[in-house]
């Protein structure tokens, strides 16, 4: 196997998330199979976290501080503040000797690529030299996400130039090529954890795993899990974020707080998700989420919003898990009912789970992506 230098470059890679996780995961995988591997953060995370102790992979963050909040002039006098304009050229100072300083690092290696971890990299990455290094450009969200966002002025500004795209779903990657993207190709994220024994499936808790933000909408999985009305069943969240307060003072009025609980961040995921009988996932989008792919992994079965082309490569719909219109309380809390209500069919749809997401175990979703770095390199 050829020994490859890999940059894999990121504007945040350290706060608690999904796609900082699968950067951490892949660093980690390269490095233990000899390739020389370096994790870099543009910014350090205001709020880190640990996702391994003993990183195999260098890891490198190029500015000093995490960014200021964003601030635009209201008037032209404040446009022309001295100390605003002094901010601004210290900015772009720090800019500047951030890439100046990866470039010197990028200049250093005789060949390998750099993998983008995001539109917002690579539009960071733009002017920085890279004279022998291959350009892989990721997108860790869907189609639709990208439409609603500058992520496709980005994706089409950028990636066209480098020497593919990776997207999460086949579905996805259709819709980018119809927009002229020639280079797309799909690469799931593999999983953070080899999956181990199944879960019970006894423990009557519905969860949801991941950073308790409002995109994930977990008001209406209170909502939902109230009106599934089954008083023996309990609610975990495993994160932290900024709506836990709000979730907390929800969950008193719906007259559910004692069987609400909020578990704060886990070093042990998979043990987590072994604790659960039914996971849960009530986001406003979604791409391929990671939660769905490691509760499948330890056979818990899901209910989902039906949010993607990558969900439904996740979750298959009366097959491994259930999948509901997005947004539709209602018919959310029905799934939850059928599942906390049926132990034989959380047990056929968690087998089924399991079997359904084998493939994105570490080993096999790296041996595809050195199958692209081969491909490239021909």
């Amino acid at each position: 196997m050829s020994r490859r230098n890999l940059f894999l470059v990121g504007i945040d890679v350290d706060s608690m998330g999904g796609s900082q996780r699968v950067l951490h995961t892949l660093a980690q995988g390269f490095a233990e199979r000899g390739h020389r591997v370096e994790l870099i953060g543009i910014r350090p995370s205001p709020e880190p976290h640990t996702y391994l102790a003993r990183p195999a992979y260098r890891h490198t963050t190029l500015y000093r501080s995490p960014p200021s909040p964003r601030w635009e002039a209201r008037s032209l006098r404040e446009r022309l503040d001295p100390v605003r304009l002094r901010a601004a050229r210290a900015e772009r100072r720090e800019r500047d000797r951030a890439r100046s300083r990866l470039a010197r690092r990028f200049a250093a290696v005789p060949h390998g690529f750099v993998v983008m971890g995001s539109p917002w990299a690579a539009d960071w990455l733009e002017p920085v030299a890279r004279p022998r290094l291959k350009g892989i450009g990721q997108y860790h969200e869907s189609y639709l996400q990208a439409c609603n966002s500058d992520n496709l002025r980005l994706i089409l500004r950028h990636y066209p130039g480098l020497e593919k795209s990776v997207f999460l779903s086949e579905a996805d990657a259709e819709e980018f090529r119809r927009q002229r993207l020639p280079n797309a190709v799909v690469l799931p994220n593999p999983l953070p954890f080899a999956p181990g024994a199944a879960a019970p499936l006894d423990t009557r808790r519905v969860g949801a795993v991941g950073r308790l933000d409002p995109v994930k909408r977990l008001d209406r999985l209170l909502d939902a899990f109230a009106a599934a009305e089954l008083s023996d069943w309990e609610l975990h969240f495993f994160g932290d974020g900024p709506v836990e307060g709000e979730l907390r003072a929800q969950a008193v009025r719906l007259g559910i707080a004692e069987r609400v609980r909020f578990r704060g961040v886990v070093r042990d995921v998979a043990a987590a998700y072994r604790e659960l009988s039914v996971l849960a996932l009530t986001s406003e989008r979604e791409g391929r989420p990671m939660a769905l792919a490691e509760a499948s992994a330890v056979g818990v079965p899901c209910v989902s919003f039906d949010l993607s082309g990558g969900v439904r490569e996740l979750v298959a719909h009366g097959e491994t898990g259930v999948l509901v219109p997005p947004g539709d309380v209602r018919r959310f809390a029905a799934g939850l009912r059928q599942l906390m209500t049926d132990s034989s069919l959380r047990r056929r749809y968690g087998a089924a789970a399991r079997v359904r997401v084998a493939p994105l175990g570490l080993p096999e979703v790296l041996d595809r992506w050195e199958g692209l770095f081969e491909e490239i390199e021909r």
